[in-house]
């Protein structure tokens, strides 16, 4: 453990992440953020595929640097039969399993949760899938994307007359790992308050965490019989609510949830009148008549630049913001003063800038002291941690594939 991370509210945690790409490093990620000593796992001759995903910089994984921040890496190849000892000696050392194997996978291995438990009763063992451990479709492979279709998120995204859209970004995976995340704190609160209990094996899925996420889509359809679709950029639930070009080709996102804050937004674009039409005096009537409204906004926002229009909007009280490129969160001023964009030293490329830690704890925070590591760059240091292997032993694992 570094100085680093023993400064962090998890400094004794430790964590063995034998999961792939995405949302089981994400999990693991944040308990690392928070001082957790994480342990990544690869095997020998095939990185993480998450290292092959751009973009790259001088062959070197950006997106890898990031997600696996914070972590020691290793090499073990769990199907070797002596990998399979090695991993089974090194399991007593660790609070928290993660793992993302298509379901059965681990038990084809011979490392079923009981199997695991009978090594380390203790053991808090996260499994994430596409479906679920359980389930006509448990076996099915799955990436964020089907997570996204087959939650019911991706319907309501796009255009009304257009197709299904998935977000530029695998959106599931990190939702994902961010309820991994919890489980896992939750499993822990648990064996603290009752020492005595086993640890728990918690299942975690694409599929439902983007369901669990769209909070109104269920009880909608039980209630009212409403299958919902989608509406572009403007807002279903509450009006007036959509993007708006500016005069300078921008774009800025305007909320208007609340009836004060509707009638400020009036006032802002020069339409006050309507603020006091009946037909608009709440939320529900503004939703099934949007039409004037966000013409008169459309009208109004064309006539400035995006910075004018914002200055008028905040100046008046209104929620809005532009719809920013990373290029202008770099430059932003709020995101300077927060110190949301953070300098991270990295072995190849000296120094890179990502994102800080969140959430903010006032008295143990989270920090970013180094990138994702290089493949199997802690092996040596971490057997020998560990296991107590000596540099002969390593060796001869690693000539024989094992590691």
């Amino acid at each position: 453990m570094t100085d680093d991370q023993a400064a962090g509210p998890l400094k004794n945690l430790k964590v063995l992440d034998i999961s792939t790409i995405i949302a089981g490093a994400t999990a693991s990620t944040m308990l690392s953020d928070f001082g957790a000593d994480v342990i990544k796992v690869e095997l020998p001759t095939r990185p993480d595929g998450l290292r092959d995903l751009p973009p790259h910089k001088d062959g070197e994984p950006l997106w890898w640097k990031v997600t696996n921040r914070n972590k020691r890496c290793i090499t073990l190849d769990l199907r070797n039969p002596k990998g399979a000892e090695l991993f089974k000696a090194m399991l007593p050392n660790f609070d928290v399993l993660v793992e993302n194997f298509r379901p059965g996978t681990l038990e084809k291995w011979g490392f079923a949760p009981e199997v695991l438990h009978e090594i380390n009763p203790a053991l808090t063992i996260l499994r994430v899938s596409a479906y679920g451990q359980k389930g006509p479709y448990s076996g099915r492979p799955g990436f964020a994307r089907v997570g996204e279709a087959m939650s019911g998120f991706q319907t309501l995204v796009g255009d009304a007359d257009g197709p299904p859209t998935h977000p530029g970004y695998p959106i599931a995976d990190p939702i994902t790992g961010l309820y991994g995340t919890i489980g896992i704190l939750l499993a822990l609160l648990e064996r603290r308050n009752t020492p005595e209990s086993a640890g728990q094996v918690i299942d975690v899925s694409l599929v439902e965490s983007m369901f669990r996420m769209l909070d109104f889509l269920a009880i909608e359809y039980d209630q009212l019989g409403a299958v919902r679709g989608r509406q572009g950029n403007r807002n279903p639930y509450a009006a007036p609510g959509n993007v708006y070009r500016t005069k300078d080709n921008r774009w800025i996102t305007i909320p208007a949830s609340t009836q004060a804050l509707f009638e400020r937004l009036m006032t802002a674009v020069e339409r006050p009148e309507l603020a006091d039409d009946p037909r608009y005096d709440s939320n529900p009537k503004r939703v099934e008549n949007p039409d004037e409204l966000e013409q008169a906004i459309s009208t109004w926002m064309a006539k400035y630049n995006a910075a004018d229009a914002c200055r008028i909007l905040n100046e008046h009280q209104v929620a809005n913001a532009p719809v920013s490129t990373i290029e202008d969160l770099f430059t932003d001023p709020h995101y300077e003063a927060a110190d949301m964009i953070v300098d991270v030293p990295d072995e190849a490329l000296g120094s890179v800038r990502m994102q800080a830690v969140a959430p903010r704890l006032d008295r143990t925070p989270g920090r970013v002291y180094k990138s994702g590591p290089a493949h199997g760059a802690d092996t040596d240091d971490v057997y020998a941690e560990v296991l107590g292997l000596s540099e002969e032993e390593i060796a001869s694992l690693r000539d024989e594939g094992v590691i």
